[in-house]
């Protein structure tokens, strides 16, 4: 304390952060990008998962969505005076006010596309001979009387229903309706058409259309929840022929028509709708909403709304299967994400500490001085502490408020935890290195270069600690997949920790080896530098560490990426057949067609097949899709394609079996014909006898697991009418080929591109979002490790530049200097790039049997039939590592040009700190 009793903590840390500014930005700087990315991980995930969740609620439609609450009436002993009350739309409405209120958070009710009323159970035939009856099948009818339709619809022609004292009631013949523009235009109703369904007593029913409207929003769950108010469906009578169909459609009643559906035989049932808010949905709460479905479908939510209504009323909903397939998507994708994250992030920890670490290494003997001097190592650490605070915590604030501004969703807790921890390590790792070096007060300390410090025996027990984590975590992984706990998400982390730790370890033995014959040339360049590589601080194997885990993680990363590219592009191959796919199923391509297609642009290739799908087996009866090809194009493009290659003569006729014809077959119609001729019967009628001698896993022109494919030559004239073309070309220009097939004799023609159907894959932003984080991991580790590299070598820049200043003095050249700074700093860049590429190699090789990229890379609709597995990728081996290497030489060379600038009167001063 001072005489007037202030505390000196002030003075320390105003003194501190005026002498190295420079150094105080930078930390500040640092601090606020790590804190920035850590606050932002959270919430990205929270953003794109929340999309994806919403995605997967719009893909499956309102009609499995929304919570649909009916009260079958028929058979529950009620009185019939009381049924008309029942349907009454004020009962309807008070009911549906206290439905509203039993849904649990996070399900919330959206008021807007959520209605009620009353429709008839069972669809009413409809007589009249003016509406359409495919097969001699009259139109049947279900009449809905839906609160709402005024504020949901558009009036195209005439007016809304109404109702009156005789035609709201329980006892009328006739009502009033409106029917979609869709039902009119497809069932031929017009405004003043009147559709007699039966009545309940026997006379028919009239239902005098009044209007024709539009729905405002036809996708909506309002309209879309029955899909038949908006849009009529054709059915199938149960047990008939493929003839036998009618047409199903929807008259929509008044909201206060209720009661008068007691006048017909439809079984009048009222229903409540309660469509969820999508904007209220989110991942994180997939749990409770589950929960909240099941209350309502099965539990305390059910029993409440059978007290509003009736003991018969039922809850069902889809809504839990599409919160089941989008959970089992997150859970296949989940587990990448967090070995990017976990790699990332150790990475940015990892250069975190090297920053407090190398601060205390360039400050040692200004804190050696301080501990001689009688400075408690306690005192010592809180003065380091306050003293980094001052400069982390405002930036740790900055970044974090930064990611808030950025991502304005998602959640903020885990946001600001992450930025708090990095803002911990930042402020933690300077005292707690100097804590360590200093706790013992030393005038001078022995030499601590990494060729002469020998490991201790706790350094020996931690390192063997982390090999028995990684080794277990490799072997969960092989195992399980990545779908384990968070020490499996770490492996490859671990794995390159281990990596590092034993690069270090072997460090010095080749300098030893280089530094006797080095001696021995001639000028004193190259045994210099591999001397002062020798003598390189211990502490240069924390930005090894760095420089390894960095690698490892952006070359398994990359690998991912690329491995999720190349699975895409295969499964859009094994789906088209080529790069360009021009089909017709109803009949043969027109005649000039393949002409066009070869002059259109990018087309350096063209196979003309004709595929008979329904081809059947006379022996068995089973179907067996047959194409035939012309072989030697065929093979040809079977093996540019890599599906399923073959030698075109191994599909020729022997000669002495003219009748019987080579095929190549997949494994399952081999296993069941086996190498026995049989007979194929094709839809023209004819006939051909096929031997299966190929055997082949997929082929260009069929997928599937069955398939058969023999030369074309030995079909009919009419079956080996080609109608299917397979194009290839480096550039195949979609709207050329489209344009191609636009013609008036190939309107029926569908033209499939590889580049197209491969964008296809990606059908939720759960994917696409966690592509995105992985490039961003990806990225982010690249840089830490480049900011790793330069606060590793710039912490060697002051004794470097007054090493150069001396030799300068002796006779050393500026060739020379130049050729020192790049010899010295090679061993350690060399070590860190090989060691980086063959770790992030072992690392891949070593996890790549749990590693599954399905469900990243493909939709669950769109299966690619094999599970595709991580593969090497020599871009994300190579490029990092050679960068390291590049930035390292660039760097000496730059910092041996800029001391050959300055002069050297500054670094030759005795006793200016170095």
């Amino acid at each position: 304390m001072t005489a007037a009793g202030t505390s000196p903590v002030a003075p320390w840390i105003r003194t501190r952060l005026r002498t190295a500014p420079a150094a105080a930005c930078a930390l500040a700087l640092l601090v606020a990008v790590t804190a920035c990315l850590a606050a932002a991980f959270p919430r990205a995930l929270d953003r794109y998962e929340d999309a994806g969740l919403r995605r997967s609620f719009e893909q499956a439609r309102p009609d499995r969505t929304t919570v649909q609450v009916y009260e079958p009436l028929l058979g529950m002993g009620l009185e019939p005076a009381d049924l008309p009350g029942i349907l009454h739309a004020d009962t309807l409405a008070e009911q549906y006010a206290e439905i509203l209120t039993v849904p649990r958070r996070p399900l919330v009710i959206d008021p807007g596309q959520s209605t009620y009323g009353v429709r008839t159970e069972t669809p009413q035939p409809a007589s009249d001979p003016w509406l359409p009856q495919p097969s001699g099948n009259p139109v049947r009818m279900t009449l809905v009387a839906q609160h709402g339709l005024a504020d949901h619809a558009r009036l195209r022609t005439g007016r809304l229903p109404r109702t009156d004292g005789s035609s709201g009631s329980a006892g009328t013949t006739w009502v009033e309706a409106a029917v979609s523009a869709e039902t009119a235009r497809t069932l031929h109703i017009k405004v003043g058409s009147v559709v007699h369904v039966p009545g309940a007593g026997g006379a028919p029913f009239a239902v005098r259309v009044t209007g024709v409207v539009t729905p405002r929003d036809p996708d909506g769950a309002y309209w879309s929840t029955q899909p038949l108010l908006r849009t009529p469906a054709m059915a199938r009578i149960p047990g008939g022929g493929a003839d036998d169909a009618y047409w199903l459609g929807a008259l929509l009643l008044a909201p206060e028509a209720g009661p008068a559906l007691l006048g017909t035989q439809g079984n009048p049932c009222p229903y409540w709708q309660l469509a969820p808010d999508t904007s209220a949905l989110h991942s994180r709460d997939l749990d409770r909403l589950k929960s909240s479905l099941a209350a309502l479908e099965s539990g305390p939510g059910l029993q409440r709304i059978r007290s509003f209504t009736g003991a018969s009323a039922d809850a069902v909903t889809g809504f839990d299967e599409v919160i089941g397939s989008y959970t089992r998507l997150r859970a296949g994708i989940g587990p990448l994400v967090a070995v990017a994250a976990f790699g990332t992030g150790s990475v940015a920890l990892v250069v975190l500490t090297m920053a407090g670490g190398l601060a205390a290494d360039r400050r040692r003997a200004e804190l050696a001085l301080l501990r001689a001097r009688g400075a408690s190592l306690r005192g010592l650490g809180g003065r380091l502490l306050a003293e980094t605070a001052v400069v982390a915590v405002p930036a740790g604030a900055l970044g974090l408020a930064a990611a808030l501004l950025a991502l304005p969703s998602g959640r903020s807790t885990p946001s600001i935890a992450a930025a708090a921890v990095v803002t911990a390590v930042a402020c933690a790792a300077l005292p707690l290195r100097a804590a360590a070096a200093h706790r013992l007060v030393r005038a001078h300390g022995g030499r601590e270069d990494v060729a002469s410090v020998r490991p201790s025996r706790r350094r020996t027990v931690a390192e063997l600690t982390l090999l028995t984590l990684a080794a277990g975590a490799v072997e969960t992984l092989r195992r399980r997949g990545a779908s384990g706990d968070q020490l499996v998400a770490s492996a490859p982390v671990l794995v390159g920790v281990i990596a590092a730790l034993l690069l270090i370890r072997l460090y010095p033995l080749p300098l030893r080896r280089l530094a006797r014959p080095a001696g021995r040339l001639r000028g004193a360049v190259a045994h210099l530098s591999l001397a002062r590589a020798g003598r390189t601080s211990a502490s240069a194997a924390l930005p090894l560490l760095a420089l390894l885990t960095a690698l490892t993680t952006a070359a398994f990363g990359g690998s991912v990426l690329a491995g999720v590219h190349d699975t895409r592009d295969q499964a859009a191959l094994l789906a088209v057949g080529a790069d360009a796919r021009i089909e017709v199923t109803d009949s043969a391509l027109p005649s000039g067609l393949p002409d066009r297609v070869r002059r259109s642009p990018g087309v350096s290739g063209l196979t003309e097949v004709s595929i008979a799908y329904g081809a059947q087996s006379t022996q068995s009866g089973q179907s067996v899709p047959l194409a035939g090809v012309d072989v030697a194009t065929y093979a040809e493009l079977a093996d540019r394609t890599h599906l399923g290659p073959f030698r075109a003569g191994d599909l020729k006729r022997a000669p002495g079996t003219p009748s019987v014809v080579p095929a190549l077959a997949s494994p399952t119609v081999a296993d069941t014909y086996g190498t026995r001729p049989f007979e194929v019967r094709l839809a023209d009628g004819s006939t051909v006898t096929v031997r299966i001698t190929l055997v082949r896993d997929r082929t260009p022109a069929l997928s599937g697991t069955d398939f058969l494919i023999v030369d074309r030559g030995a079909l009919s004239g009419e079956a080996a009418r080609p109608n299917v073309l397979l194009v290839t070309g480096q550039q195949v220009n979609g709207r050329a080929l489209r344009e191609a097939t636009a013609e008036k004799e190939a309107d029926s023609v569908s033209v499939r591109l590889r580049s197209e159907e491969r964008g296809r894959y990606v059908d939720s932003p759960l994917q696409s979002g966690a592509e995105r984080i992985y490039a961003a991991a990806v990225a982010a580790g690249a840089g830490y490790a480049v900011l790793a590299l330069l606060l590793s070598l710039l912490r060697a820049a002051p004794e470097r530049t007054a090493l150069l200043a001396r030799l300068r003095t002796m006779g050393l050249t500026r060739r020379q200097s130049r050729h020192l700074l790049v010899l010295e700093s090679l061993p350690q860049a060399t070590l860190a790039a090989a060691g980086g590429t063959l770790t992030g190699w072992a690392t891949i090789r070593l996890l790549s049997p749990g590693i599954d990229l399905t469900t990243i890379a493909l939709s669950s609709t769109q299966p690619l039939g094999t599970s595709p597995q991580l593969q090497t990728d020599a871009l994300s081996l190579t490029i990092p590592a050679l960068s390291v290497l590049a930035i390292a030489v660039g760097v000496a060379g730059v910092q041996a040009w800029w001391v050959g600038r300055r002069g050297s009167v500054r670094e030759l001063r005795v006793g200016d700190a170095r």
